[in-house]
């Protein structure tokens, strides 16, 4: 079972930057497709980032050029020049070699001034 905790949410002004964590139980980062998910209310779910087990990385329009995901000891999601249309709830999932992914709870993501 693989259980995943995101951190680094919180709130920013517009402008700001963030950094997002998440780490993850076992070695999984080298085998599973990693990705930043975020859901602001009233909004469908976003895919904002994916890196792959070899470390090709891709990004949502929305957020080229700003945002960027990276690994090491946990996947992480440096996210700068945040606006308010950045604010959500952000997850990251862990996408196995079945297709089947797992989700962690959330972190929030405030950006306002």
């Amino acid at each position: 079972q693989v259980q995943l905790v995101e951190s680094g949410g919180g709130e920013v002004q517009p402008g700001g930057s963030l950094r997002l964590a998440c780490s993850a139980s076992g070695s999984i980062f080298n085998f599973y497709d990693m990705s930043w998910y975020r859901q602001a209310p009233g909004n469908e779910r976003e895919k904002v980032a994916t890196i792959a087990p070899g470390g090709s990385t891709s990004y949502a329009d929305s957020v080229k050029g700003r945002f960027t995901i990276s690994k090491g000891h946990a996947v992480f999601l440096q996210m700068n020049d945040l606006t308010p249309a950045d604010t959500a709830v952000y997850y990251c999932t862990a996408k196995d070699l079945a297709g089947f992914s797992y989700w962690g709870q959330g972190t929030q993501v405030t950006v306002s001034s």
